[in-house]
Order: structure tokens, then sequence, then C-alpha cells
């Protein structure tokens, strides 16, 4: 098995964890076999002294599709 693993921003006004699972809805549209999702970084977004918005950045892994050794 081969594993390719990208790096994708998510945005919420709910979440840390709903910035996430946007991140992963939205990649699996066109990813399959998506197999972990690792935060490297969380940011608040402050406006008038109130977190307005999470922001995340994670590193997702899928497996990579090979017809001849499946």
């Amino acid at each position: 098995m081969v594993e390719k693993t990208i790096d994708l921003t998510g945005t919420s006004t709910i979440s840390i964890e709903d910035a996430v699972s946007l991140a992963i809805r939205r990649a699996s549209v066109t990813v399959k076999k998506i197999r972990q999702a690792r935060v490297v970084e969380a940011v608040a977004l402050v406006e008038d002294d109130a977190v307005v918005r999470w922001r995340v950045r994670v590193e997702v892994t899928f497996v990579i599709q090979d017809p001849i050794h499946e």
C-alpha cells in the first residue's frame, strides 16, 4: 500500500472540530480512501475582541489507488 499526504485548510464559525470535518468532507468529494487527518495548526480568528471563526490546517493522508496491484 502507498499513501499520499496533502495539506488542507478548513474554516468554521462553529468549532475546530467542525472546521476539520468540513475540510475532510470537501476533500472526500475527489479524494477516496482517506485514512487520517492530523491537525497541524488551529487558529482563532478574532474581530471586535471575540472569536468569530476557527481556521485549521490539516494533513490528510489517503491511499493511492493502484488498480494493477489491487
